[in-house]
């Protein structure tokens, strides 16, 4: 667990080999090999097995995963500005998008 944010339910780490494990549950549920999504996907076989092993791969790799799996619209929604919870944070969002651009 991740002790350092109250929020974040899990680290990096452990987010990463969810992550690695969804792939390969994703992967396996079409009963496809490592080398077919490796193929479909243009990672190489070496990063998919060290991502299924150890939750370690690049961005641009997990995309194409992604992608080959048809999930990659899913990354879409990550990272999205939280909702405002009141009038006043939507003011204060209106006010953000109408200041100039360089100022500040």
């Amino acid at each position: 667990m991740n002790f350092t944010n109250p929020y974040a339910l899990y680290s990096p780490e452990e987010t990463a080999n969810q992550l690695a494990e969804k792939v390969r549950a994703l992967r396996l549920s079409r009963k496809w090999k490592q080398s077919t999504l490796a193929t479909r996907s243009g990672v190489s076989l070496a990063s998919l097995r060290r991502f299924e092993q150890s939750g370690r791969i690049s961005l641009q790799s997990l995309l194409r995963l992604a992608f080959a799996l048809g999930r990659l619209d899913e990354f879409a929604s990550i990272l999205q500005p939280p909702a405002a919870t009141s009038i006043h944070e939507l003011e204060a969002i209106d006010t953000q998008h109408k200041t100039k651009r360089g100022s500040q």
